[in-house]
């Protein structure tokens, strides 16, 4: 009985299906809306410091010609300042972070649909989403074929490197990896070959 007891305790506890099949081990459900959120908070940041600062320069700029000469007046002008700058950078900070979102969770649900459509969440469904986001973010704003290409060149890059991370990250949880599966059948596939090729020249 006690040997039981001891053996139940012993037993590691089952790891969670999402460690070993999502990526970073991290459900869809949460890591798209964290992404997300994160792009919105990082896009809002800064948009909001580049704001504040044109909208001080605007505001400054637009009283140059009429500068207060009282103390009263320099209150007041300060304060109006302050109040335009800080509506300003939330306008901006909201317009950038919204931008910012958007491409992120398009990238984010993309490289998801095509992990679905494998059936494998691997590099080459990072570089694609990339690559897609980065070709239709360039449509939307009208860049130029040079700039399209640099545009490509660095989705391109960010893809293989955030790719690739992902992978050595599901690696080591134990995630299967599409051409990483691929690779170890065929070796494994050579290996009993030559053991049968070994078994007959021996007989």
């Amino acid at each position: 009985m006690s040997t039981t007891k001891e053996t139940e305790a012993a037993a590691p506890e089952p790891v969670p299906e999402y460690v070993t099949k999502c990526r970073l081990s991290i459900p869809d459900a949460v890591r798209i809306p964290l992404a997300s959120s994160t792009a919105l908070l990082i896009g809002f940041t800064l948009g909001m410091s580049q704001g504040i600062k044109t909208a001080g320069m605007r505001f400054r700029a637009e009283h140059a010609h009429k500068l207060p000469t009282t103390k009263m007046g320099w209150y007041f002008y300060h304060k109006s300042k302050n109040y335009n700058s800080i509506w300003g950078g939330a306008k901006e900070g909201a317009r950038m972070g919204a931008k910012i979102c958007f491409w992120t969770t398009a990238m984010f649900g993309i490289e998801h649909m095509f992990d679905a459509y494998r059936g494998t969440a691997d590099i080459f469904n990072t570089v694609t989403a990339c690559v897609t986001v980065a070709g239709a973010f360039s449509l939307w704003n009208r860049f130029s074929l040079p700039m399209a290409a640099r545009t490509t060149k660095t989705a391109l890059v960010v893809g293989l490197a955030y790719g690739g991370l992902q992978d050595v990250a599901g690696i080591a949880r134990g995630r299967p990896i599409g051409y990483v599966e691929f690779l170890k059948r065929r070796v494994g596939g050579f290996k009993n070959t030559a053991d049968e090729n070994q078994k007959e020249r021996v007989i």
